[in-house]
């Protein structure tokens, strides 16, 4: 069966509210640095009032890699909940202008569309705090069967594991793109997440409802708990058939049965914001796997992705990534 997207990404739908921060300022917060606290309303809007000045942008982890594969000219759609309010609408209209087909109904009642204050300190680290609001709705009945099974492959981020309703809509998808033929992926998305759902992630890998494991150092460290990395690598390589791991400055790791690809990060002028680099390199990997790159250029694809939006702030890509990638030979 042909299909008319190369990746379908099932993810919480959220604007991202950006602003710098010192480190003191998180400490006075209680928030400890680099990780993604999940918060309700009321917090929310006092870590708003406490923020220096701010930028919104349409966000959410597998959002942000949809886009990614769209900006790559990869064929994109985005499953994810909001409300019909300001956010929502706004959230709708930047998915859709980057070239991501988006169906999903916004919910028209209950809590308001989700959104993730996103703290960036000098050293380019972020510090999340997520209110979920209306994208902890994602129900089953908004996946569509003709849609997933049009997709190569369907992309899960670990994050939308909070919501009962939204993690019971992934195993649906999951079924559906298996029983057509399609694969299946999963970003582990943080090492705390990691921590709340490591038994149900590793029965996901073991099981094969996923076919594809992203994950960075710590979140595979948080899995396997243990801080040896080749100890951590061997046991993931039993684990999943495709196990990806991004190792910052030091490139990533790609294993899938007895093969191992080491690929170099690809070079940057300067670090100005981290926020987006797991997403940017699993939009550059996917497009290079839906296509049928083998392992090296699809990691260096996901490379070329993470370094450009490493280098500015937010989460999503200025810069065409098709032509980037063009560019450098990767793609034609």
């Amino acid at each position: 069966m042909d299909t008319r997207f190369d990746v379908l990404g099932i993810g919480n739908a959220i604007v991202d509210v950006l602003a710098r921060a010192e480190d003191d300022f998180l400490a006075k917060q209680g928030m400890a640095k680099g990780s993604m606290a999940l918060i309700d309303e009321p917090r929310a809007q006092s870590i708003y009032d406490a923020m220096g000045p701010a930028t919104e942008a349409s966000g959410g982890s597998a959002a942000n890699t949809i886009v990614g594969v769209a900006s790559f000219g990869g064929r994109a759609a985005f499953v994810g909940k909001v409300k019909d309010d300001e956010l929502g609408r706004a959230f709708t209209h930047d998915i859709r202008a980057a070239g991501v087909a988006f169906d999903t109904p916004p919910a028209s009642e209950g809590p308001s569309t989700a959104r993730c204050y996103v703290l960036v300190t000098a050293d380019g680290e972020r510090t999340m705090n997520t209110y979920l609001g209306a994208a902890q709705d994602l129900h089953p009945n908004d996946v569509d069967e003709a849609t997933i099974t049009s997709a190569s492959i369907v992309y899960l981020e670990g994050y939308l594991w909070d919501p009962p309703q939204a993690k019971e809509a992934f195993r649906k998808a999951a079924k559906i793109a298996h029983g057509a033929g399609r694969k299946v992926a999963l970003t582990l998305s943080d090492a705390f997440c990691v921590g709340r759902y490591r038994d149900e992630f590793l029965n996901l890998m073991t099981t094969g409802a996923v076919d594809l494991i992203f994950a960075n150092e710590s979140e595979l460290h948080s899995l396997y708990e243990t801080s040896d990395f080749d100890t951590a690598l061997a046991a993931l390589r039993k684990d999943v058939k495709l196990g990806v791991v991004t190792r910052s400055e030091k490139g990533c790791v790609v294993i899938s049965g007895g093969e191992t690809v080491a690929v170099p990060a690809a070079p940057i002028d300067k670090l100005i914001d981290a926020t987006g680099a797991g997403d940017l390199f699993a939009a550059g990997f996917l497009v290079g796997h839906a296509r049928g790159a083998d392992f090296g250029t699809s990691a260096r694809l996901g490379g070329l992705a993470a370094a450009e939006v490493i280098q500015h702030l937010g989460a999503r890509p200025l810069t065409s990534l098709k032509a980037l990638a063009q560019e450098q030979g990767l793609l034609k």
